[in-house]
């Protein structure tokens, strides 16, 4: 089920007035499926401390939970292959 059509996701808009293009977060295992790379890899991108933000995988931390929105995956994309 897509986070968009859920039930909570509905009560979520209507509640904040968020916009209807909500999309679902990727999991780690995804953004590792989607470049070829492994879990830890991804998790070590969005760690890099000595690094610049700009380097990181742009993340949302949800508890102890790592996600990503998959516009800011390909924006980050774009950037790194612009370089």
């Amino acid at each position: 089920m897509s986070l968009g059509t859920s039930p909570i996701a509905a009560r979520i808009d209507e509640h904040n007035g968020a916009s209807p293009d909500l999309v679902e977060l990727m999991t780690v295992a995804d953004v590792a499926d989607l470049l070829k790379v492994s879990k830890s890899w991804v998790y070590e991108h969005t760690r890099l401390r000595a690094k610049p933000h700009t380097d990181r995988l742009p993340h949302v931390k949800i508890g102890k939970y790592v996600r990503f929105d998959p516009h800011c995956i390909r924006a980050f994309l774009d950037h790194q292959t612009a370089r």
